[in-house]
């Protein structure tokens, strides 16, 4: 069988949530959507439910998804609903529902419902993706509580730029939130996982990690709370092919890359069919045999190149871990000019494998 394949390490998932839990002091609503960011939402959500406070995910099937998996715990659609037929279900299942639009609010009140909704109420601060305007947002709160159909509202915004650490954006965006919000009894949430980890003065009486659950920094710069993260996902495969080559070769699609000495030069069963990131340059660090070396050439569909020249044990059928623990993704990430936010979600057609040891 092809050996490519994505190690999902399960006690490293708790160690993110219980960290996350011990940096905010407030209740942790784990956010796995997008299919846990690649790393399986049900598997996840299993793992975590006997300590999670609750759970997030984007819309409702995904949230079916774990309810059908038999996951009891709280379930927020971070994106609430996009038809109001959808109520019946999110009441059904007793979900939790962001509220953002007016048309939504608007919503809630005309339908009938068998059951009151718990409702996170969003605030635009200055994002300008989603939430209600502030001029509107005391007004929606009253006529939330006042339609019969709500139990309970909790406060919530997002920030834009939480993960630069040096950007009062965020302390702009906080300053919105705390006027909008005088006077209301409810309580908030307002960090995400940039916002957990370096912005430890916000208020939050529910804190949303994301990124960090799965063990990567959302910042460029080192921060000394994401060094305590544990990486959960390892991309591994093997090496499929290994040839000697005289100085001056090309290597790959386009010739890219030529041969700078007599080299030898590796193929691993890995492309961008998997998810590994087309865009990847030579360089990019990828740990073969237990030594790091680096990416060679153009990534294909199914199959990279790496150089073996200095990692002299390596041989056809020895370990690559393209990244994970020894390779962290962010570097990996940040080599092919994005996040691994992305990464994590392309991943594809790689089998996942749990470990909960």
């Amino acid at each position: 069988m092809r050996p490519a394949r994505a190690l999902i390490d399960l006690q490293a998932l708790r160690h993110n949530y219980r960290l996350a839990r011990e940096l905010s002091g407030a209740k942790a609503l784990a956010v796995i959507k997008a299919d846990a960011y690649g790393h399986g939402a049900v598997r996840c959500a299993l793992a975590l439910e006997p300590e999670a406070d609750g759970f997030a995910v984007a819309c409702i099937e995904e949230a079916l998804e774990l309810r059908a998996a038999g996951i009891k715990a709280p379930v927020l659609l971070l994106e609430g609903f996009f038809e109001a037929s959808e109520l019946a279900l999110i009441a059904e299942h007793d979900l939790w529902c962001v509220v953002h639009s007016m048309w939504q609010l608007e919503a809630i009140e005309q339908t009938p419902l068998h059951k009151t909704l718990k409702v996170w109420l969003k605030l635009d601060t200055g994002m300008h993706r989603a939430g209600l305007h502030p001029d509107e947002y005391q007004n929606a709160y009253q006529r939330l509580l006042a339609s019969g159909k709500v139990a309970r509202v909790v406060l919530m915004s997002h920030f834009a730029r939480a993960d630069e650490l040096d950007a009062s954006t965020t302390e702009r965006q906080l300053a919105v939130f705390l006027a909008a919000r005088e006077g209301l009894a409810a309580e908030c949430s307002l960090r995400n996982s940039p916002a957990l980890l370096g912005w430890p003065q916000i208020p939050s009486d529910w804190v949303r990690p994301g990124i960090m659950l799965y063990g990567a920094t959302p910042f460029e710069v080192a921060q000394a709370e994401a060094s305590r993260l544990q990486p959960v996902m390892t991309l591994q495969s093997r090496l499929i092919s290994v040839r000697e080559l005289p100085a001056g070769e090309p290597v790959g699609y386009g010739g890219l890359y030529t041969t700078a000495r007599t080299s030898r030069v590796g193929v691993v069963a890995m492309g961008y069919a998997d998810g590994y990131p087309r865009q990847a340059p030579t360089g990019t660090p990828v740990m073969v045999a237990g030594q790091r070396t680096q990416l060679i050439g153009r990534v294909s569909m199914d199959m990279l190149c790496v150089d073996l020249t200095d990692v002299p044990q390596a041989v056809v059928g020895s370990p690559v871990e393209l990244w994970g623990k020894q390779v962290l993704a962010s570097d990996v990430a940040a080599q092919a000019g994005t996040i691994p936010y992305q990464i994590f979600c392309n991943l594809k057609r790689v089998p996942l494998e749990y470990v909960d040891a």
